[in-house]
């Protein structure tokens, strides 16, 4: 039997399982990007001229790889994205910063985990109380 991984979507409101598939995606596929993704992988080769700090020309075969792994791996978590989001985090150039950014925006604070936590208590309420209370009780409640 053959499987193939499909590339989670983020769902704003499941972020911390939406990463820990993201990271089954990754050990399915090429753990390598994951790798980029949390630890940053494409510094820029530069060199020092006379004080003055400037890129390298020539690229050996392993930085190659190293800059292709970083765009393979930003590019696959902005297709993780929802289409309506991939603009605001676009402006990342690398995965590192990308995976960060999308943590601080969806991971939330302790406010937020607090009105989630809220929230979810008040589904499970009124699913549970739909077996013990007739239609109009539970409406009224709501």
């Amino acid at each position: 039997v053959v499987s193939a991984a499909k590339l989670p979507i983020l769902n704003p409101n499941e972020f911390y399982l939406w990463k820990m598939r993201l990271k089954q995606y990754f050990l399915m596929t090429d753990y390598s990007l994951w790798e980029v993704i949390l630890n940053g992988d494409s510094p820029v080769p530069t060199i020092v001229v006379k004080g003055v700090i400037q890129p390298i020309g020539h690229t050996s075969a392993e930085q190659k790889l190293a800059r292709r792994n970083e765009l393979k791996a930003r590019g696959t978590l902005l297709m993780a994205l929802p289409d309506k989001h991939q603009l605001k985090f676009n402006s990342h150039k690398d995965a590192k910063t990308l995976i960060e950014a999308i943590e601080k925006r969806f991971g939330g604070n302790i406010e937020t985990k607090k009105v989630q936590r809220t929230l979810l208590k008040q589904q499970f309420e009124n699913f549970t109380s739909s077996s013990s209370k007739s239609l109009d009780q539970i409406h009224d409640r709501l």
